[in-house]
């Protein structure tokens, strides 16, 4: 273990790695990434769905997927690691005239922002993308072209390893213990395997953020909450190169995974908390909203032990919390990505990185992310959430 360095990040998942990449990209080379298991993606990153998407309802988060998915798109050239970038698009499928206005409004937004491969679809049209979807009561819908999705326990080894030749180091089975403070803020981070003499930290550790914040004397509202996925048995009836499909009366989605399907549903009665076994009962649910929306899943295959369940981190309006914490020297944060962290880490990663270097950057109004915006009540709802 080192005893000193430029930059401590701690968490070594996909948000945490992408912060190393752009740090030592930038030319800040002495960045070391704390991950407290054996290997790095053992939290939410290796549990992730893995879906990018452009289609959101705020400014902010629709920016920081327009520079995001390209880099996706780009990332094995430029990295040299794949990141099993499938843009196969989303396709949300709106079943009455207040979620089709909700989607033309989005829509309407994203296209002022630069977003150019997003459209509106007819009946007509979903039914043509995904044939075993039941259309008798869809009207309408939306469609990106460009939005898919991404292996991220893949994009996190690219991001790491190329931060790595640029110079960072990861220290793995190491947990943090406190962080000391001194009249200028940060001063150490004390771990099970040493104490590391540092300005600048970065929270990237996920659903267990607010714990980290809580070690630099900072109550951060980010929550953990349980999400549960659900893949087929090998299934040919829906082809694989079908869109992420939402169904908006129920929230119910799936995707192509491997030789089936991979489906998600977000159960309403679900409780903040770091439970992260499977609900065998949630297989009964999700197929019930399934085969409502695509019959033929009737006749899938699931089995409830290749079944798994991961974690969001959620802010109380789903957006991230990035930047300096208010009041502590050198304690950034980079956390609450409430289900979106994946798809914009490579836009986090640039963001965090320009803060600590530059104080600002260009990508977004940074301000709009802080964390004084729920004391100032600024906070900027998100409610395309999956």
């Amino acid at each position: 273990m080192v005893s000193s360095a430029d930059v401590v990040i701690i968490g070594g998942g996909i948000v945490g790695s992408s912060i190393a990449y752009q740090l030592t990209a930038a030319g800040c080379r002495d960045v070391l990434i704390l991950e407290r298991e054996s290997h790095q993606g053992k939290g939410s990153t290796g549990k992730s769905m893995g879906g990018v998407r452009a289609q959101f309802s705020t400014a902010v988060n629709i920016q920081m997927s327009l520079y995001s998915i390209p880099f996706f798109q780009t990332f094995e050239e430029a990295m040299g690691h794949p990141a099993g970038y499938r843009g196969q698009g989303y396709l949300f499928v709106a079943t009455n005239s207040r979620h089709l206005d909700y989607l033309r409004t989005n829509y309407e937004r994203q296209v002022a922002l630069g977003l150019k491969q997003v459209r509106l679809v007819t009946r007509e049209e979903i039914s043509n993308m995904v044939p075993q979807l039941r259309c008798d009561d869809v009207a309408g819908g939306s469609f990106c072209s460009t939005d898919g999705f991404v292996d991220p326990y893949s994009v996190m080894n690219g991001f790491t390893a190329r931060a790595v030749s640029q110079g960072a180091q990861v220290a793995r089975d190491t947990t943090v213990t406190a962080i000391e403070l001194d009249g200028r803020g940060v001063s150490a981070v004390k771990t099970t395997q040493g104490t590391i003499a540092t300005r600048t930290v970065v929270n990237a550790a996920g659903a267990w953020a607010a714990q980290v914040a809580k070690m630099a004397g900072l109550d951060l509202p980010v929550e953990p909450l349980r999400r549960m996925l659900v893949p087929t048995e090998p299934f040919d009836r829906i082809a694989q190169s079908a869109p992420m499909t939402v169904d908006m009366s129920t929230g119910f989605h799936f995707r192509p995974e491997g030789l089936g399907l991979l489906m998600a549903w977000n159960d309403p009665e679900e409780k903040p908390g770091f439970k992260t076994t499977f609900d065998r009962g949630f297989v009964e649910k999700i197929l019930t909203h399934a085969v409502s929306r695509v019959p033929v899943l009737e006749e899938a295959e699931v089995n409830p032990s290749r079944a798994w369940a991961g974690l969001y981190e959620m802010t109380p309006d789903h957006h991230p919390i990035l930047g300096l914490a208010p009041g502590i020297g050198g304690f950034y944060l980079a956390n609450g990505f409430s289900g979106h962290g994946v798809m914009h880490s490579p836009a986090t990663g640039k963001i965090v990185a320009d803060l600590i270097l530059k104080g600002s950057t260009d990508l977004i109004d940074a301000k709009l992310l802080d964390y004084a915006r729920f004391a100032e009540d600024r906070q900027i709802e998100e409610t395309a959430v999956l």
